[in-house]
């Protein structure tokens, strides 16, 4: 009985860690020689950044280049991160002392998403619309 309970608590305790929000990094983002997008904090030692399919387009965003970025995931290498889940809203633009979320606009169908592309409706391309976290 006493190694069911200890079975159970830690099969709870692994289940509560993988709810373990990532941990955040920042620095500009870049791109290496091979166009692999990475994340200079400062030092001159990239980090390579990869993520899911939208995250990638947002990374790959020519209108980011160069942007004082954040990323929030986990550390696969020490050199290696990966950003968590485009629908966790884990990539920000720090701009004039404000932490931004990165957002993609449509101005003519009124359509917001959170990775670059053509809108859903028109096919026009999105606007980059960086956002406070309270605006609606």
């Amino acid at each position: 009985m006493r190694r069911l309970v200890t079975a159970t608590l830690c099969l709870a305790a692994c289940a509560m860690a993988s709810d373990v929000p990532g941990i955040s990094i920042r620095g500009t983002l870049t791109h290496s020689p091979g166009k692999q997008p990475a994340l200079d904090p400062g030092n001159h030692k990239p980090i390579y950044l990869k993520g899911d399919h939208d995250t990638m387009e947002v990374l790959n965003d020519d209108r980011l280049a160069g942007a004082d970025f954040e990323a929030i995931g986990h550390f696969t290498e020490p050199d290696r991160f990966t950003i968590e889940p485009i629908t966790s809203k884990s990539m920000f633009v720090h701009k004039d002392g404000k932490r931004l979320m990165i957002t993609y606009w449509c101005d003519i169908c009124y359509i917001r998403t959170y990775s670059p592309g053509k809108c859903v409706c028109c096919q026009k391309n999105t606007d980059l619309d960086l956002r406070d976290r309270d605006e609606p």
